[in-house]
């Protein structure tokens, strides 16, 4: 395997692992820059938990290459480990310790100092506003302050690559926007977040870059603009203020579908700057728009046209 960018924190080339007969990964390739947070897609069973779980070291690969933070998983697990952070679908915490006990419990796995941890456990229970609960066990907790409780234990370790497997499954909206936030200021601070998720809003208000994994391979990858653009639908309303203009309009794009009522010009197109120049060049200078707005599908097109339907596994 060549050696990866230096300013790419995870990398996969030719991932593959089975269970007997059934192929879950077969020969995924990833890139995912530093700093950035990374989002992948896909329906259950896909394989994004397996993908987790070989990047984490907890199963290994039955072939290609995988490395963290510069280690290759194989072969130097334990310098992945003391770098990476991971957040499951299943909570890690102890239900008999209280909340502030939970975070001393993983200072002390983490081998921190005394002070140091209780330090670390005061600055993470302030962050997620999880003080007032600090000295209660978290069978009191809500869904989304147990949600925060088991991030603050990941972050610890002060890891600079999180993998976050669907992390707010369940929640209110309420404590899902508050997950966002917190996400979004780790990713600020420089942690590089791998995020799977099967809410696509999530994934579109937060990963700068998205791939669709579909029966173990990746289907399409790219910045949220770029996977919309992928699905036909797209189309420009041009919106006239008289008759006249929108006629002279539809003149000159016979393929746009008119409304005369509401005097709108339904122009197919993907919504580009270049789609958008060659578009108004092809209108006539007398010929006054009075709006212009652009539609784009969103990521549930994308999902469902990328992916196949098939059981939760």
């Amino acid at each position: 395997m060549s050696n990866p960018p230096a300013s790419a924190a995870i990398t996969a080339t030719g991932l593959r692992k089975s269970y007997g007969d059934q192929v879950v990964l077969d020969g995924t390739d990833l890139s995912i820059p530093a700093g950035t947070i990374f989002g992948l897609l896909g329906p259950n069973g896909a394989g994004k938990t397996t993908i987790v779980r070989i990047r984490s070291t907890l199963i290994d690969a039955d072939g290609g290459t995988a490395t963290v933070g510069g280690h290759d998983v194989a072969g130097d697990p334990v310098a992945v480990r003391r770098q990476i952070g991971v957040t499951g679908q299943f909570s890690a915490i102890d239900s008999l310790l209280t909340g502030q006990e939970n975070l001393l419990l993983m200072a002390d796995l983490n081998h921190l100092p005394r002070a140091v941890g209780r330090q670390r456990a005061a600055a993470l229970l302030e962050q997620f506003d999880l003080v007032e609960a600090a000295g209660k066990t978290p069978g009191t907790y809500s869904g989304g302050m147990k949600r925060r409780l088991d991030l603050a234990m990941t972050l610890m370790g002060d890891p600079r690559i999180i993998f976050l497997d669907e992390p707010t499954t369940g929640l209110d909206p309420r404590s899902r926007q508050t997950m966002w936030k917190i996400i979004r200021e780790l990713a600020a601070d420089g942690v590089t977040i791998f995020l799977t998720t099967q809410y696509l809003e999530e994934a579109d208000q937060l990963a700068d870059r998205i791939a669709v994994l579909d029966r173990g391979a990746i289907v399409a990858e790219g910045i949220p603009s770029e996977l919309k653009r992928l699905i036909p639908g797209g189309h420009v309303l041009l919106t006239f203020a008289d008759a006249a203009g929108l006629e002279s309009a539809a003149r000159a794009l016979p393929e746009a579908v008119p409304d005369h009522d509401a005097l709108t010009l339904h122009v197919p197109g993907d919504g580009g700057l270049t789609s958008l120049r060659e578009l108004l060049h092809r209108l006539d200078d007398s010929v006054d728009v009075a709006d212009l707005t652009i539609h784009t599908p969103d990521l549930d097109d994308v999902f469902f046209a990328l992916t196949t339907t098939r059981k939760a596994s």
